[in-house]
Protein backbone atom coordinates (compact mmCIF):
# COMPACT_ATOMS: atom_id res chain seq x y z
CA UNK A 1 0.00 0.00 0.00
CA UNK A 2 1.36 3.55 -0.49
CA UNK A 3 1.96 5.62 2.70
CA UNK A 4 0.97 8.65 1.26
CA UNK A 5 -2.68 7.20 0.75
CA UNK A 6 -3.14 7.30 4.25
CA UNK A 7 -2.05 10.37 5.51
CA UNK A 8 -4.22 12.57 7.60
CA UNK A 9 -5.55 15.63 6.34
CA UNK A 10 -3.32 17.44 8.60
CA UNK A 11 -0.33 16.41 7.12
CA UNK A 12 -1.62 17.05 3.33
CA UNK A 13 -1.85 20.81 4.52
CA UNK A 14 1.39 20.37 6.09
CA UNK A 15 2.83 18.85 2.55
CA UNK A 16 1.67 21.76 1.30
CA UNK A 17 2.89 24.55 3.06
CA UNK A 18 6.52 22.72 2.83
CA UNK A 19 5.69 22.93 -1.06
CA UNK A 20 5.03 26.46 -0.78
CA UNK A 21 7.79 27.29 1.74
CA UNK A 22 10.74 29.99 1.17
CA UNK A 23 13.84 29.06 -0.19
CA UNK A 24 17.18 30.07 1.14
CA UNK A 25 18.03 31.14 -2.29
CA UNK A 26 21.37 29.67 -1.73
CA UNK A 27 22.98 26.33 -3.17
CA UNK A 28 24.71 25.34 -0.01
CA UNK A 29 24.49 25.53 4.14
CA UNK A 30 28.50 25.61 4.89
CA UNK A 31 28.30 28.09 8.43
CA UNK A 32 26.23 30.17 10.63
CA UNK A 33 28.61 32.61 10.00
CA UNK A 34 27.67 33.44 6.55
CA UNK A 35 23.48 33.51 7.27
CA UNK A 36 21.79 36.12 7.69
CA UNK A 37 19.00 36.44 10.81
CA UNK A 38 16.13 35.77 8.63
CA UNK A 39 17.68 32.82 6.99
CA UNK A 40 18.07 31.01 10.89
CA UNK A 41 14.67 31.99 11.38
CA UNK A 42 13.22 30.46 8.34
CA UNK A 43 15.36 27.30 8.85
CA UNK A 44 13.82 27.48 12.27
CA UNK A 45 10.20 28.07 11.44
CA UNK A 46 10.20 25.35 8.80
CA UNK A 47 11.92 22.86 11.07
CA UNK A 48 8.75 23.25 13.59
CA UNK A 49 6.66 22.00 10.49
CA UNK A 50 9.40 19.18 10.20
CA UNK A 51 9.37 17.75 13.55
CA UNK A 52 5.44 17.78 13.21
CA UNK A 53 5.70 15.71 10.19
CA UNK A 54 8.49 13.29 11.86
CA UNK A 55 5.78 12.94 14.72
CA UNK A 56 3.24 11.69 12.77
CA UNK A 57 2.26 7.71 12.70
CA UNK A 58 3.75 7.57 9.31
CA UNK A 59 6.75 10.29 9.13
CA UNK A 60 7.14 10.66 5.46
CA UNK A 61 6.37 13.02 2.72
CA UNK A 62 7.33 12.88 -0.88
CA UNK A 63 8.69 16.21 -1.07
CA UNK A 64 12.17 15.29 -2.37
CA UNK A 65 11.46 12.57 -3.97
CA UNK A 66 13.54 11.55 -6.52
CA UNK A 67 16.54 13.45 -5.17
CA UNK A 68 19.48 11.93 -4.46
CA UNK A 69 22.18 12.83 -1.48
CA UNK A 70 25.44 11.53 -0.42
CA UNK A 71 27.15 11.84 3.54
CA UNK A 72 31.25 11.76 2.80
CA UNK A 73 32.41 11.30 6.00
CA UNK A 74 36.03 11.28 6.52
CA UNK A 75 35.60 11.79 10.47
CA UNK A 76 33.45 8.99 12.70
CA UNK A 77 29.81 10.46 13.41
CA UNK A 78 26.93 8.58 14.89
CA UNK A 79 23.89 11.10 16.25
CA UNK A 80 24.76 13.69 12.91
CA UNK A 81 25.25 10.60 10.07
CA UNK A 82 22.25 9.07 11.33
CA UNK A 83 20.04 12.20 12.02
CA UNK A 84 20.69 13.21 8.04
CA UNK A 85 19.73 9.66 7.03
CA UNK A 86 16.69 9.99 9.00
CA UNK A 87 15.25 13.02 7.44
CA UNK A 88 16.40 12.51 4.16
CA UNK A 89 14.03 9.25 4.15
CA UNK A 90 11.41 11.41 6.36
CA UNK A 91 11.53 13.53 2.77
CA UNK A 92 11.62 10.23 0.76
CA UNK A 93 14.60 11.30 -1.02
CA UNK A 94 17.40 8.39 -1.63
CA UNK A 95 20.40 8.30 0.26
CA UNK A 96 24.19 6.69 0.06
CA UNK A 97 26.66 6.57 2.96
CA UNK A 98 30.10 6.11 1.62
CA UNK A 99 32.49 4.72 3.96
CA UNK A 100 35.71 7.12 3.36
CA UNK A 101 38.30 3.98 4.85
CA UNK A 102 36.82 1.94 2.21
CA UNK A 103 36.92 4.29 -0.44
CA UNK A 104 39.03 5.50 -3.36
CA UNK A 105 40.36 8.20 -0.62
CA UNK A 106 42.59 5.24 0.61
CA UNK A 107 43.93 5.33 -2.68
CA UNK A 108 44.76 8.88 -2.76
CA UNK A 109 41.99 10.41 -4.55
CA UNK A 110 41.71 14.15 -3.41
CA UNK A 111 38.54 15.66 -2.26
CA UNK A 112 37.83 17.88 -5.19
CA UNK A 113 38.08 14.38 -7.78
CA UNK A 114 35.74 12.77 -4.74
CA UNK A 115 33.23 15.66 -5.06
CA UNK A 116 33.28 15.50 -8.76
CA UNK A 117 32.75 11.65 -9.16
CA UNK A 118 30.18 11.80 -6.77
CA UNK A 119 28.36 14.64 -8.73
CA UNK A 120 28.08 12.98 -12.15
CA UNK A 121 26.45 10.22 -10.79
CA UNK A 122 23.88 12.04 -10.29
CA UNK A 123 23.48 13.42 -7.20
CA UNK A 124 21.77 16.19 -5.79
CA UNK A 125 23.33 16.70 -2.36
CA UNK A 126 26.42 15.73 -0.64
CA UNK A 127 26.81 16.02 3.54
CA UNK A 128 30.42 16.53 3.91
CA UNK A 129 32.44 16.20 7.61
CA UNK A 130 35.98 16.48 7.42
CA UNK A 131 39.27 17.11 10.10
CA UNK A 132 40.41 20.11 8.09
CA UNK A 133 38.69 23.23 8.19
CA UNK A 134 37.33 25.28 4.65
CA UNK A 135 36.82 21.25 3.31
CA UNK A 136 33.10 21.28 3.19
CA UNK A 137 34.01 25.39 1.41
CA UNK A 138 36.50 23.89 -1.46
CA UNK A 139 33.94 21.26 -2.07
CA UNK A 140 30.90 23.26 -3.02
CA UNK A 141 33.26 25.61 -5.21
CA UNK A 142 33.90 22.53 -7.23
CA UNK A 143 30.46 21.21 -7.76
CA UNK A 144 26.79 22.33 -8.95
CA UNK A 145 25.43 19.78 -6.18
CA UNK A 146 24.39 21.67 -2.69
CA UNK A 147 27.06 21.12 -0.12
CA UNK A 148 26.12 20.54 3.31
CA UNK A 149 29.11 21.05 6.28
CA UNK A 150 28.36 18.23 9.14
CA UNK A 151 31.34 19.81 10.88
CA UNK A 152 35.03 21.06 9.59
CA UNK A 153 38.50 21.18 11.76
CA UNK A 154 37.67 23.23 14.57
CA UNK A 155 35.44 25.56 11.52
CA UNK A 156 31.84 25.25 12.42
CA UNK A 157 29.31 22.58 13.02
CA UNK A 158 26.12 24.75 11.60
CA UNK A 159 23.84 21.87 11.96
CA UNK A 160 24.62 21.32 15.45
CA UNK A 161 24.53 24.97 16.04
CA UNK A 162 21.05 25.11 14.45
CA UNK A 163 19.39 22.27 16.65
CA UNK A 164 20.83 23.56 19.71
CA UNK A 165 19.11 27.38 19.00
CA UNK A 166 15.90 25.72 17.98
CA UNK A 167 16.05 23.63 21.32
CA UNK A 168 16.66 26.95 23.48
CA UNK A 169 13.58 28.49 21.35
CA UNK A 170 11.53 25.36 22.49
CA UNK A 171 12.26 26.01 25.66
CA UNK A 172 12.29 30.04 26.01
CA UNK A 173 11.07 31.44 23.31
CA UNK A 174 12.82 34.63 22.14
CA UNK A 175 16.26 34.11 22.60
CA UNK A 176 17.16 38.04 22.81
CA UNK A 177 18.82 38.82 26.39
CA UNK A 178 19.07 35.08 27.22
CA UNK A 179 22.15 34.15 28.69
CA UNK A 180 24.10 31.37 27.48
CA UNK A 181 26.94 29.67 28.96
CA UNK A 182 29.27 27.81 26.67
CA UNK A 183 31.06 25.47 28.60
CA UNK A 184 34.75 23.76 28.02
CA UNK A 185 37.26 23.16 25.02
CA UNK A 186 36.20 26.23 23.26
CA UNK A 187 39.65 26.63 21.41
CA UNK A 188 38.73 23.52 19.48
CA UNK A 189 34.89 23.47 19.21
CA UNK A 190 33.57 23.28 15.91
CA UNK A 191 30.23 23.49 18.18
CA UNK A 192 30.82 26.81 20.21
CA UNK A 193 31.50 28.54 17.03
CA UNK A 194 28.18 27.77 15.29
CA UNK A 195 26.40 28.36 18.23
CA UNK A 196 28.24 31.65 18.70
CA UNK A 197 27.68 33.00 15.29
CA UNK A 198 23.84 32.31 15.59
CA UNK A 199 23.57 33.01 19.07
CA UNK A 200 24.71 36.31 18.90
CA UNK A 201 22.48 37.28 15.60
CA UNK A 202 19.65 36.18 17.52
CA UNK A 203 20.30 38.54 20.27
CA UNK A 204 21.51 36.46 23.15
CA UNK A 205 24.08 37.09 25.36
CA UNK A 206 26.90 34.41 25.13
CA UNK A 207 29.91 33.58 28.28
CA UNK A 208 32.56 31.54 27.24
CA UNK A 209 33.47 29.70 29.89
CA UNK A 210 36.41 27.43 30.45
CA UNK A 211 40.43 27.55 31.56
CA UNK A 212 42.51 30.04 29.98
CA UNK A 213 44.21 26.95 27.69
CA UNK A 214 41.42 26.30 25.81
CA UNK A 215 39.64 29.67 25.27
CA UNK A 216 41.24 30.99 22.11
CA UNK A 217 42.45 34.80 23.20
CA UNK A 218 40.58 36.90 20.05
CA UNK A 219 37.59 34.94 20.65
CA UNK A 220 35.64 38.11 22.64
CA UNK A 221 35.70 39.98 18.75
CA UNK A 222 32.83 37.22 17.94
CA UNK A 223 30.94 39.45 20.05
CA UNK A 224 31.05 37.21 23.46
CA UNK A 225 32.16 37.58 26.64
CA UNK A 226 34.97 35.04 27.83
CA UNK A 227 34.88 33.93 31.98
CA UNK A 228 37.06 31.35 33.82
CA UNK A 229 34.98 31.02 37.13
CA UNK A 230 31.91 28.74 36.19
CA UNK A 231 30.23 29.21 39.59
CA UNK A 232 30.12 32.78 39.11
CA UNK A 233 28.26 32.26 35.36
CA UNK A 234 25.87 29.90 36.54
CA UNK A 235 23.19 31.84 38.90
CA UNK A 236 21.97 34.06 35.87
CA UNK A 237 22.29 31.35 33.27
CA UNK A 238 19.39 31.00 31.34
CA UNK A 239 21.23 27.71 29.30
CA UNK A 240 23.67 25.87 30.07
CA UNK A 241 25.77 24.22 27.30
CA UNK A 242 28.36 21.35 28.36
CA UNK A 243 30.65 21.21 25.47
CA UNK A 244 32.65 17.49 25.42
CA UNK A 245 35.95 17.60 26.38
CA UNK A 246 38.53 15.99 23.73
CA UNK A 247 40.60 13.88 26.31
CA UNK A 248 43.17 13.33 23.67
CA UNK A 249 44.14 16.65 24.41
CA UNK A 250 44.67 16.00 27.72
CA UNK A 251 48.16 14.72 26.82
CA UNK A 252 49.35 17.98 25.03
CA UNK A 253 49.24 19.93 28.64
CA UNK A 254 46.29 21.70 27.76
CA UNK A 255 44.86 21.30 31.58
CA UNK A 256 46.88 19.37 34.61
CA UNK A 257 44.24 16.41 34.66
CA UNK A 258 40.84 15.25 33.73
CA UNK A 259 40.25 15.14 37.43
CA UNK A 260 41.16 18.90 37.91
CA UNK A 261 38.72 20.18 35.10
CA UNK A 262 35.92 17.55 36.54
CA UNK A 263 36.48 20.01 39.78
CA UNK A 264 36.75 23.15 38.29
CA UNK A 265 34.17 23.14 35.18
CA UNK A 266 32.43 19.95 35.39
CA UNK A 267 28.50 20.39 35.99
CA UNK A 268 27.05 18.34 38.97
CA UNK A 269 24.41 18.55 41.15
CA UNK A 270 26.02 20.92 44.04
CA UNK A 271 26.59 23.43 40.97
CA UNK A 272 23.99 23.25 39.77
CA UNK A 273 21.82 23.95 42.77
CA UNK A 274 22.83 28.07 42.33
CA UNK A 275 21.31 27.63 38.66
CA UNK A 276 17.61 28.91 38.45
CA UNK A 277 14.73 27.09 38.51
CA UNK A 278 13.93 26.74 34.76
CA UNK A 279 18.19 26.93 34.05
CA UNK A 280 18.42 24.42 30.67
CA UNK A 281 21.20 22.02 30.12
CA UNK A 282 22.15 21.09 26.86
CA UNK A 283 25.19 18.91 26.24
CA UNK A 284 26.36 17.71 21.88
CA UNK A 285 27.40 14.67 23.29
CA UNK A 286 28.78 12.47 23.01
CA UNK A 287 29.08 12.89 26.85
CA UNK A 288 32.40 12.02 29.24
CA UNK A 289 29.92 11.53 32.25
CA UNK A 290 31.79 12.46 35.10
CA UNK A 291 34.12 15.07 33.23
CA UNK A 292 32.23 17.90 31.72
CA UNK A 293 28.66 16.25 33.34
CA UNK A 294 28.06 13.90 36.18
CA UNK A 295 25.12 11.15 35.19
CA UNK A 296 22.74 12.80 37.79
CA UNK A 297 22.58 16.01 35.91
CA UNK A 298 23.01 14.31 32.25
CA UNK A 299 20.11 12.34 33.31
CA UNK A 300 18.12 14.87 35.76
CA UNK A 301 15.14 17.41 34.50
CA UNK A 302 17.40 20.08 33.62
CA UNK A 303 18.72 18.45 30.70
CA UNK A 304 17.39 18.47 27.20
CA UNK A 305 20.35 15.98 25.77
CA UNK A 306 17.95 13.52 23.97
CA UNK A 307 15.46 16.41 23.00
CA UNK A 308 18.29 18.13 20.98
CA UNK A 309 18.87 14.75 19.32
CA UNK A 310 15.17 14.75 18.23
CA UNK A 311 15.61 18.17 16.84
CA UNK A 312 18.55 17.71 14.84
CA UNK A 313 16.33 15.22 12.37
CA UNK A 314 14.12 17.87 12.09
CA UNK A 315 16.66 20.51 11.34
CA UNK A 316 18.35 18.59 8.89
CA UNK A 317 14.90 17.86 7.25
CA UNK A 318 14.10 21.65 6.97
CA UNK A 319 17.68 22.50 5.69
CA UNK A 320 17.27 19.51 3.02
CA UNK A 321 13.67 20.79 1.94
CA UNK A 322 14.91 24.40 1.57
CA UNK A 323 17.88 23.73 -0.01
CA UNK A 324 16.74 20.88 -2.68
CA UNK A 325 12.87 21.53 -2.43
CA UNK A 326 11.04 23.60 -5.71
CA UNK A 327 10.75 27.22 -4.44
CA UNK A 328 7.84 28.73 -5.47
CA UNK A 329 7.71 32.65 -7.26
Amino acid sequence: MNPYLSWPFSVIINFYRMNNTKSLHRKDLLGLKDLSVDEIKLILRTAHSMKEVAARPIPKVPTLLGKHIVTLFYEASTRTRTSFNTAAKILSANVTNVAVSSSSVVKGENLIDTVKNLEVMGLDCIIIRHSMGGAPHLAAKNVQASVINAGDGYNEHPTQGLLDIFTMEEKKGNLKGKKVLIVGDIAHSRVARSNIWGLTKLGAKVVLVGPPTLIPEDIEEMGVRVSYNLDAEIPAADFINMLRIQKERQDKGLFPSIEEYAKLYGLNSDRLKKAQKDVIVMHPGPINRGVEITSEVADGPYNVILEQVTNGVAVRAALLLLLLGKPTA
